[in-house]
């Protein structure tokens, strides 16, 4: 009788083992159940944030592609047709693809022979171009660059045609200036004689006011 009742105790005890085995195997299948939840749903979410930003990226590839398309037809409608520079009677040329308007003026006419004081007869010039600057270009870089031959300084007192080209469109600028050209849309550059344009060199010799129209 003993025996039976040790038999049936210990066949009731592994039964309440395995109802609590069971019992701690639901609860990890519900929490397992509830991680799958979490992840499928940050899933979702960066699946959504991943098409945003895809279509994001779609819509300024297509700002970009417009505005690229409608730059290169500007350009090729300023190669088509001349654009009124305003500064044509006075040599101006236009660069479409550099954003640039080029005043080319004889330094034989601005300036006598190794010097950098501006003559007088050429100051006219000079008021009719700052004051078309003035008039269409007041928001622009204006950069002045002077620039001469190959023939070496001798009596003239500089000490290279470096320090010359520098001087004569320093002179300018300051001319300009003087006319009304906000001092923050001026620089004066000297290249010296190393930008010629022929192999003549009165054509070298030369100062030119550039319009940096972008």
């Amino acid at each position: 009788m003993r025996r039976i009742e040790i038999i049936m105790a210990l066949a009731a005890a592994g039964l309440l083992m395995a109802g609590v085995g069971c019992q701690n195997t639901q609860a990890q299948l519900d929490a397992c159940n509830n991680d799958l939840a979490n992840a499928e749903g940050r899933l979702e979410q960066t699946l959504q944030s991943l098409e945003q930003c895809m279509n994001e990226r779609d819509m300024y590839r297509r700002q970009l592609e417009d505005a690229q398309s409608e730059l290169q037809g500007l350009q090729d409608q300023s190669r088509r047709e001349p654009v009124e520079t305003g500064l044509e009677a006075y040599g101006g040329r236009l660069d479409p693809e550099k954003g640039t308007i080029t005043v080319p003026l004889a330094s034989d006419v601005l300036f006598d022979s190794g010097q950098a004081v501006i003559k007088a007869e050429s100051k006219t010039k000079l008021n009719r171009i700052a004051g078309i600057i003035k008039q269409r270009y007041a928001d622009k870089e204006i950069s002045v660059v002077g620039h001469t031959d190959t023939d070496p300084i001798k009596i003239s007192g500089w000490k290279d045609n470096w320090e010359l080209s520098a001087q004569r469109a320093l002179s300018v600028t300051r001319y300009l200036l003087g006319q009304g050209i906000s001092a923050a849309q001026l620089a004066a550059v000297g290249r010296g004689e190393y930008h010629p344009l022929t192999a003549d060199k009165s054509d070298n010799r030369r100062v030119e006011i550039v319009v940096q129209l972008f």
